[in-house]
């Protein structure tokens, strides 16, 4: 039985925190040696930021399902101090995660554990609340991992699950986030960004969520769309509830 119950900041402050680190207007340029992407702010405070505004979740077993290197894990520890767990089929982005939340001295509040979301090792009903920025469009069986998150959410849990940058996240740096990406991949490479495209559509989600037999489910967001559209940080979203039973 795993135990990362923990006291929790209020959501109020947690959010103020959050809203003053958000990044100055657009710079001039590019700093030497960085690219264009890693010279942008990061987007990873404001997925944050929505993600606490829309679950509210409860104080508890909050788990960043496909993790990573803990980009959302650390400034959602940051945020409100509640312990986190990173699960991740990457040992190796794990441990990068692990070091990182050692830097900043979060090391007693970040966990993390390998596998993936089509089986988590979590008893029935334990989590609290299950973030997932960006993972989803590459699991092996999409359903089949939201139907785990269903199982492993005790009754009021909530999940937030998707990609974007955050609806906070400044237009210009969305703008030149999907830029850069179509740059990327053009020419023989188009199909990879019709495919990053197709992922991302809401109504895939909503296919997904359904074939999990996911009851009262929200899907939010328009997806991957134009980079001069005033909704591109936003990304495509699934809010969902486990309900009291």
């Amino acid at each position: 039985m795993f135990h990362f119950r923990v006291a929790v900041a209020s959501a109020l402050v947690c959010l103020g925190m959050v809203a003053l680190a958000r990044p100055a207007e657009k710079p001039a340029g590019t700093p030497s040696g960085l690219s264009r992407e890693q010279s942008l702010p990061s987007r990873y405070p404001f997925v944050v930021e929505d993600a606490l505004r829309h679950c509210q979740p409860s104080k508890g077993f909050w788990v960043d399902l496909g993790a990573g290197k803990g980009q959302v894990a650390i400034p959602l520890i940051e945020a409100t101090g509640n312990a986190v767990v990173m699960l991740d089929p990457n040992a190796e982005a794990l441990s990068a995660g692990l070091r990182a939340a050692r830097q900043k001295g979060l090391e007693d509040r970040l966990s993390a554990v390998v596998g993936v979301a089509e089986k988590m090792p979590f008893p029935d009903g334990s989590v609290d609340l299950v973030i997932s920025r960006g993972s989803i469009f590459f699991w092996e069986d999409p359903a089949a991992g939201l139907r785990e998150v269903a199982r492993v959410l005790r009754p009021g849990g909530k999940a937030y699950i998707g990609g974007g940058a955050g609806s906070g996240f400044p237009q210009w740096a969305a703008e030149e986030l999907i830029k850069g990406r179509q740059a990327r991949l053009h020419g023989s490479e188009a199909a990879k960004w019709q495919r990053f495209v197709e992922l991302r559509r809401p109504q895939q989600m909503q296919t997904w969520a359904e074939a999990a037999d996911m009851k009262e489910f929200t899907v939010m967001g328009k997806g991957a769309i134009s980079a001069e559209d005033p909704r591109v940080g936003q990304g495509v979203w699934l809010l969902y509830e486990k309900k009291t039973l």
